[in-house]
């Protein structure tokens, strides 16, 4: 709101701030993210909101910050007076936009003056609005305090008041237009009738019910043309004690906004709870996980894919939840089964379950305890690219070998269906030997695939497997359940491999 104010976005001492990345991280894609955020951020584009959702936080006391944040939001007083804001900053920054557009100074100055109106009016509002409510969260009851002390700030009340001495002023102006001809006299008001009132008096009496209004109603254009800019040039001549105090005002009050405001802050939380109403209206949940950067131990109710979700619920389709637990020494969840049977979006779930939780943000499940990485990395299958001189074996190995060079034991790393472009043998052996990499490196992943010995490598790794209908096993339920892997997998693809 104003540059002394703290940002509701980072606590005190959290430098991410400083830190904001530019271009959406490399998982985005496989993850879906990327049409997640396209989707939060639509309509929104005068904010520059990407950058937040670019910009994982990396402390739980940070993440505790957000999210109390959002409960705060999400009382209906509080969104409401910040909704009320936001719509008066909008019309503030097109107001302000069409005076810096205006072709005459006149009325770049009254627009000018206009849109300074708007933003005393937001700021109020929002300060009066906010002191009737309970907030909660560090981060509301500070910049609410710090609003309060702007307000009564002797260089905003002088502000405000400024504000309102020039629109009275202008307010006040009258005048009086003789035209003859193609001549235009402008002369003060001297208490000349108005024709126009005891012309419309006159004829009133004759008035018997409803009639045809044949007036024509001229179009009214937002930028003056010459003869009006003429008569308002005119017009300043004649009241140079109040347009001279305009013009001063306009050069005092130039640099008003603050370019990094609480407006623009608040828009990445209201611009999520906007996108996740929808999947609420649906009856699915979201929830406040609990975060942790020391202990592995995870668990997810409920959980379920935001970009799939988003799809049928637009088709009118039923969104399957999944669960997952990983405890003591658990570390990889291998999960086979049979194609599209929902194994992909599983691992794009769990990403998008940790990303998310990482940005201090409610996550779509019923409950939800994860970890806190400090890199996430995934590894989905490419399509083979000549321009890189590379088959799409050694393709896969390059970018493998690139995430274990930069993967810590606090990463996070999620493998979908590699080396399927290689014998079962070598896949076997691959895929044992990267896993046995995961496990050396007490990372916490997911790794889809057909081959079911990598699920049973050690007491790291736990079993998944998408199921089908009993009755019609050519039914997928896209429920991925904890069990050792059967083997159907290897039938399925070898049938398909060999027709």
């Amino acid at each position: 709101m104003t540059r002394s104010s703290q940002s509701i976005l980072f606590p005190p001492g959290d430098t991410t701030l400083h830190n904001l990345r530019s271009e959406e991280p490399p998982y985005f894609r496989d993850l879906n993210l990327d049409q997640v955020v396209t989707t939060i951020t639509a309509g929104r584009d005068e904010y520059d909101l990407r950058p937040f959702y670019y910009t994982p936080l990396h402390h739980p006391a940070s993440i505790q910050y957000r999210q109390a944040i959002v409960r705060d939001l999400q009382q209906l007083p509080v969104l409401t007076a910040v909704h009320a804001f936001a719509e008066k900053m909008r019309t503030m920054r097109d107001t302000l936009a069409r005076s810096q557009k205006a072709h005459y100074l006149p009325q770049r100055e009254r627009w000018f003056l206009d849109a300074t109106a708007i933003y005393c009016d937001a700021v109020i509002s929002l300060a009066n609005s906010l002191s009737q409510t309970d907030l909660q969260s560090s981060g509301f009851q500070t910049f609410q305090n710090r609003l309060q002390s702007y307000i009564r700030s002797k260089s905003f009340t002088e502000f405000h008041d400024e504000t309102n001495m020039r629109r009275e002023e202008l307010a006040s102006v009258r005048y009086t237009l003789h035209i003859r001809g193609g001549r235009v006299t402008v002369s003060p008001y001297e208490g000349e009738p108005d024709y126009s009132t005891e012309i419309e008096a006159i004829f009133a009496k004759f008035r018997r019910g409803a009639v045809k209004d044949y007036r024509v109603r001229l179009p009214e254009w937002p930028e003056m043309d010459h003869i009006e800019a003429r008569i308002v040039e005119l017009v300043s001549r004649l009241y140079p004690n109040v347009f001279m105090p305009l013009h001063d005002f306009c050069t005092k009050y130039r640099d008003f906004i603050d370019p990094l405001t609480f407006d623009r802050e608040v828009q990445f939380y209201v611009a999520y709870l906007d996108y996740i109403a929808r999947f609420q209206h649906a009856k699915l949940a979201f929830c406040y996980p609990e975060i942790s950067a020391e202990t592995k131990d995870i668990a997810v109710t409920d959980g379920f894919d935001l970009a799939l979700a988003q799809r049928l619920i637009a088709n009118g389709e039923p969104v399957v939840p999944n669960d997952f637990t990983l405890q003591g020494p658990e570390r990889i969840i291998v999960v086979t089964g049979p194609n599209q049977g929902g194994k992909t979006t599983f691992a794009r779930m769990f990403g998008q379950l940790h990303y998310l939780a990482a940005l201090g943000l409610p996550v779509p499940a019923t409950t939800a305890r994860l970890f806190l990485p400090d890199r996430l990395f995934t590894h989905f299958e490419r399509e083979e690219h000549i321009a890189n001189l590379r088959g799409k074996l050694e393709d896969e190995l390059t970018r493998i070998r690139a995430i274990f060079e930069h993967a810590t034991d606090r990463s996070i790393i999620i493998m979908n269906e590699s080396f399927g472009s290689t014998t079962l043998d070598d896949a076997i052996l691959l895929g044992t030997t990267v896993m046995s990499q995961l496990i050396a490196r007490d990372v916490i992943g997911v790794y889809v695939t057909f081959i079911d010995e990598l699920s049973a490598l050690g007491p790291e790794t736990v079993s998944m497997v998408s199921t089908v209908v009993p009755e019609n096993p050519a039914e997928r339920t896209f429920r991925i359940v904890r069990k050792p892997a059967d083997g159907l997998a290897y039938a399925a693809i070898l049938a398909e491999k060999y027709n």
